[in-house]
Parts: structure tokens; sequence; C-alpha cells
């Protein structure tokens, strides 16, 4: 069953019929209702030398992108963050579309990162979402909403961006007049759209504080595969390859409430995970 904040369209998604939550339009608007008064409340991302830039972490109910081309180091990333949230006590979420739990905690266990201890006390979560599944959007949905998880991380939410999706709601019908229904089928913007509000808003809405990451094509004129996710998500991080110079950097390109320096920073990534130099 939905969880019972959302309200669910029916859709056509590729083959077969599927739900995604629809959330008010109101929520959409509601982009600064995670801090009051002057305080920011911040949570380390268990990345040496990452919240000296953030002054002392990424700001708590935010969402921040994390982007860059195969191999730069995304998912280290966010198994630090969770990593250091299951360490404070936090209750941890970590939904993946791009690789089996199984290989993923090897991966982890190999950087000295043992997320076992951890799931089999239910502190932490790792959930394979199949894109190839019908209600994908209701079971990641109902999970970040019904978990009370202080951490997430959804990585990778490019496949979710590209899935395409025919609308049958006649709420929508105004919204979507001046679209030329092949644009509707081919993942152009007003499809991906769609599908990164509807993520967005969940993971708003439950509270937590998330990282998505995104792939990034080399040459790439955007800060995400959908140039759209660094316009919806209150930081963005995009992590970088030079194999010539056998190096890699980090850059803080947005984050809300935070001042910080735009310069990429050399990084490592070893024993532990990723480490700013």
């Amino acid at each position: 069953m939905p969880h019972p904040s959302m309200h669910w369209d029916k859709i056509i998604i590729r083959a077969g019929p599927y739900q995604t939550p629809r959330m008010h339009a109101m929520t959409l608007l509601q982009t600064d209702k995670k801090t009051t008064g002057t305080s920011i409340q911040r949570l380390a991302t268990g990345v040496p030398g990452l919240d000296a830039l953030l002054s002392g972490g990424l700001p708590k109910q935010t969402i921040t992108l994390v982007s860059g081309p195969p191999g730069s180091g995304k998912s280290i990333l966010c198994y630090q963050f969770i990593y250091q949230g299951i360490a404070e006590g936090h209750k941890c979420l970590y939904l993946t579309l791009d690789k089996k739990i199984e290989g993923l905690l090897v991966q982890a266990a190999e950087l000295g990162l043992n997320f076992q201890s951890a799931i089999d006390s239910g502190q932490a979560k790792f959930l394979f979402l199949n894109i190839n599944k019908k209600l994908i959007y209701e079971t990641m949905v109902n999970e970040i909403l019904s978990g009370k998880y202080d951490r997430i991380v959804l990585d990778s939410i490019t496949p979710l961006s590209e899935m395409p999706i025919y609308i049958n709601n006649p709420e929508f019908s105004s919204d979507l007049s001046n679209v030329d229904p092949e644009e509707l089928t081919s993942g152009n913007f007003p499809v991906r759209r769609l599908h990164l509000h509807y993520i967005m808003n969940a993971l708003e809405t439950s509270g937590c504080t998330a990282i998505i990451t995104s792939e990034l094509p080399a040459g790439s004129n955007h800060m995400s595969r959908d140039g759209l996710s660094e316009f919806l998500a209150d930081g963005v991080i995009v992590l970088s390859l030079d194999p010539t110079m056998d190096r890699r950097k980090l850059a803080v390109l947005k984050m809300r409430s935070t001042k910080h320096t735009l310069k990429p920073q050399d990084m490592q990534i070893d024993k532990g995970g990723i480490r700013l130099q």
C-alpha cells in the first residue's frame, strides 16, 4: 500500500502499469523548510577534509547531488557518508540501482568499511531497486517515507530519470498541453522533471539528509547526466578524473547556506575511502 502521506497516479512506464507518487503542488514550492532560526545543523560526511570545506558538513535535511564520470568515487563517497552516520548512531538507508547488494558490500569492505553488523542490527538497510520491476517507485518511496531514516543515499538517480513515462491523469493535461508527444517518450526534460520532482519530494518529505548520485559524461556542460538534478538539489559536489596526470579532484559547486570555495581539491582513494589532500 502507498504511504498515507502520498497520492498515486497510474502511469505506464515501458511495457506495463507502474505507479508513481504525486505530491501536492505546494510541496514542490517548499524549498526552504529545513532549518529554523539562524542555526544550521550539519552532518559530518565521513570524508577527511571535506567537512572543513563545508563549515562542518552537509546542512541537515538537505539533498546533495554527487556527480562524476565512471570510476571517480561517487559510490565510495556514499559509503563513507553512511558509515559516518552509523558511527554517530543514525539510521541509514542505501538505495542502489546500479549494483547488487552483495557486490556493493564487498567493495566497501575492501576499503575497510564493514556494514554487516549495522545491517544485522537494523541500523542500516541496503536495498537494490530493479529498474525492470513493476512498482519500483512505490517500493522506493514507501521505504524512504516509512523507515524514519536520518541519512539516505540514492545511487544512482540516472536510471530513474531516464525512464519513459506516459501520464494518464487530467490534472496534468494543462501542464503538458504544449508538449510534443514524441518529446514525452524520448526522455527529454518534461519527462525527467516529473521523475526528479517525485524523487526529490519523497526525500524532502522524509526529513532525512540525502545524497543522490548521477553519471556525468565526459565533456558535459551540465553537473548531472539529466541536466536538471543540479537545480533541484540543495548542494552539488562534482568528482573528476585526469588520467594523463593520474589525478582525481573534488569540487563543491553549490551548497545551501554554506560559504565554500569553488576551487577543485586534490583527492585520493585509499584504505578508508576518499580523503582530500
